[in-house]
């Protein structure tokens, strides 16, 4: 192996990916856990929660579009191995996290009323006023959100990625504690699974930034760079973050519309699509996984200037998650029929969804890898403005049309759509990875 070769070696990349996805799927089962709490206060409570945390993922998603932007830089300049101007864009990322943050949530705090009423007029009182107490309280823990974020972003960055898996430990039990003492002690009602998430990700906002002040860290913040404002810096973070926040955004509201598709299709195909994109967002988990990982390590390859070793991980990067996807998904889709067992639905429903899953999990291992971790990873040398237009081509080109023209056109209802989603998975994929192979991407420019 040459000296490009060795700069992450297995272990490095090991202690990478591993606790990466063991945060992942910790957060996943809580949220399972949540939910599951939040049905012993009402059916009204369980509407309001679900309907508001949809509206809660566009901002979970701006924020993390952010944070991503400051995690290739600050990627790129400690493979420049100039750590403190690394220093330096970690702390910017912190201040524009905490404006933008702060800015959102006295907005939503303002509007919070008209705006439920606006997106779900037609719900039925309880539900409504659940949807309110919710969202206010949620919006409480935006700028908590976004510092965990931005914090998170720098230890990623230099490969601690065990220090955000311990802190997320820490705060999903927390979170979970308070929700048993909120529910079945204080009988708080929808507050009482508001708040425990409020105090948890307020405990994390304050952890990880206690560690990113520390002395010992290859990069730290410092608080003159955080109360400055660096325009070279927060453009360069922002040339990023801008086009992922875009891109997701209009990722959500292809969501909502396609929703609006699926309540077409009947009881039993919505209640099996709802069933099955919960599976399907543990089966996703391996991918959400590679994605951080290939924007370090292709991040600090290019910031070294090092073309032949990011040319060398992006592929390196790629097999092992389409290996780990294999697996993954092939056990997530082994349990699915198992799991159908605990469910108290027709067999029709229960087929459908067996169905769903196996066409999503055979996709989302062979596919979604060159679709989303390693088009972060060409997101990561630069190559930004192609990426987003791809994908956002797909998104609403391929995903939208196809779902309308297979799940009504065609009458495949809900399994259309899974087609559709793989359709746009496939194409993005063969776009991005033709693009590599051009080496396009070897002339883009980041810092």
């Amino acid at each position: 192996m040459n000296q490009s070769e060795s700069l992450f070696t297995n272990r490095d990349l090991k202690n990478l990916v591993l606790p990466l996805f063991m945060e992942q799927l910790l957060t996943m089962l809580v949220g399972i856990a949540d939910i599951f709490i939040v049905s012993f206060v009402g059916e009204a409570a369980v509407s309001g929660v679900s309907l508001v945390n949809s509206f809660n993922t566009i901002f979970i998603y701006l924020f993390t579009a952010l944070a991503s932007g400051g995690a290739v830089v600050i990627s790129q300049y400690i493979g420049r191995n100039e750590p403190k101007i690394a220093g330096e864009a970690s702390s910017q990322l912190f201040t524009s996290s905490v404006l933008f943050s702060i800015v959102t949530a006295v907005l939503i705090l303002l509007i919070n009323r008209p705006l439920m009423r606006m997106m779900f007029g037609q719900v039925e009182q309880d539900v409504m006023a659940a949807c309110v107490t919710y969202l206010r309280i949620s919006a409480y823990s935006y700028p908590a959100l976004a510092i965990y974020n931005a914090g998170a972003a720098l230890y990623r960055s230099f490969g601690k990625t065990s220090t955000t898996m311990y802190i997320s430990l820490i705060a999903n039990t927390i979170n979970i504690a308070g929700n048993l003492i909120g529910v079945f002690v204080l009988k708080a009602g929808v507050a009482g699974v508001a708040y425990p998430s409020f105090i948890s990700r307020t405990f994390s906002a304050i952890a990880i930034t206690i560690l990113c002040f520390g002395g010992k860290n290859p990069v730290q913040y410092h608080v003159k760079w955080i109360l400055s404002w660096k325009k070279k810096l927060q453009y360069q973070m922002l040339r990023i973050a801008i086009p992922n926040g875009v891109e997701s955004g209009v990722f959500q509201l292809v969501k909502v519309a396609l929703s609006s598709v699926v309540a077409l299709f009947g009881t039993y195909q919505i209640a099996a699509n709802g069933i099955a994109q919960s599976i399907w967002g543990m089966a996703a988990l391996v991918c959400v996984t590679m994605g951080p990982v290939f924007i370090t390590v292709i991040g600090q390859c290019m910031g070294a200037g090092d073309t032949q070793a990011a040319d060398y991980y992006f592929r390196k990067l790629l097999k092992i998650t389409l290996l780990f996807s294999l697996v993954w998904n092939g056990l997530i889709f082994a349990v699915t029929p198992i799991l159908m067992h605990f469910y108290s639905l027709a067999e029709e429903t229960k087929h459908l969804v067996i169905v769903l899953v196996l066409i999503h999990n055979i996709c989302n291992a062979v596919a979604f890898p060159f679709a989303d971790p390693f088009g972060k990873g060409l997101r990561a040398t630069g190559d930004v403005k192609f990426t987003t237009a791809i994908s956002l081509f797909t998104t609403v080109g391929v995903r939208l049309v196809f779902s309308v023209l297979f799940g009504i056109t065609l009458n495949l209802g809900v399994v259309g759509i899974a087609y559709a989603m793989c359709l746009d998975w496939i194409i993005r994929g063969i776009i991005f990875w033709i693009r590599f192979k051009k080496n396009k991407w070897k002339q883009c420019k980041v810092i």
